[in-house]
């Protein structure tokens, strides 16, 4: 199979499967980091291979993480192709060390960066008020870079709409909130409005969450960075759907609105 960057499969406008990864957590002790970043190699080696896009976390949930440029540089590999991975950056960290990690990024062979503003309610402040800003700051650096954005299918279509036809919003892609075919609604007003508007020139990664079970307590804690369809999780797992029948479920809803 002929592999491509994300950057060109996007713009080609086919199909695109990708999996979001996160980053062995920074207070594991020193033989616990190591596994968990062996099973990290392993399983983006595996993924990239099959021309899967990954992309890897930073500080997604406000806790602190291992530094992911550092260790995908150190430890990737020739045989991993730097173009099908994309590392994000939040603006919770210092200006000259958001700059410095975007210049690495494409010194390293990593085609793409998402920037995000990260959690403001959690961890240390943002360098930034708003991840545009940090996108801007970065696309004067390294120019060359692509860069991703963010988009809430749950807000208000119009508004999300109107930020990212914003010439501020600096991004050739987005991700979005994580979708689901329990609620499914939104996501299609989302979808209408962004055609409407003729915003396919942006392309978006919509996220879908695999869930392992309907777990009160795990469907709780989740809930406090996604919307979790809760009750329609439970009946579906009560039904005797497995994990991955909700996943297909909600893809082949998305493929039904005409995504790709």
């Amino acid at each position: 199979m002929t592999r491509v960057s994300l950057i060109e499969a996007l713009r080609a406008g086919g199909g695109l499967l990708a999996s979001e990864l996160r980053p062995p957590r920074a207070e594991l002790d020193s033989r616990e980091g190591m596994d968990a970043w062996i099973d990290m190699y392993h399983a983006i080696r595996t993924l990239t291979r099959q021309d899967v896009a990954v992309f890897l976390t930073d500080g997604a949930v406000g806790t602190q993480e291992e530094n992911n440029l550092r260790h995908l540089v150190n430890n990737l590999g020739p045989d991993v192709p730097h173009e099908r991975v994309v590392p994000f950056l939040t603006s919770k960290h210092s200006l000259d060390f958001c700059l410095s990690y975007a210049e690495q990024t494409w010194q390293h062979g990593f085609e793409a960066l998402v920037v995000l503003g990260g959690d403001k309610t959690v961890g240390r402040p943002r360098c930034v008020p708003h991840a545009w800003e940090l996108r801007r700051e970065i696309r004067a650096r390294e120019p060359r870079l692509a860069l991703g954005g963010w988009a809430n299918p749950y807000a208000d279509p119009v508004e999300q709409a109107d930020y990212i036809s914003d010439d501020r919003f600096t991004a050739e892609f987005y991700l979005t909130q994580i979708v689901s075919h329990l609620n499914l609604g939104p996501v299609a007003r989302f979808v209408e409005e962004t055609r409407r508007r003729g915003l396919d020139r942006i392309p978006g990664v919509f996220g879908v969450f695999h869930y392992r079970s309907a777990n009160p307590r795990t469907l709780a804690a989740l809930g406090h960075f996604l919307p979790v369809p809760a009750e329609g999780l439970a009946a579906e797992f009560a039904g005797g759907a497995t994990p991955v029948d909700v996943c297909a479920r909600t893809l082949r809803a998305m493929m039904d609105l005409g995504v790709r």
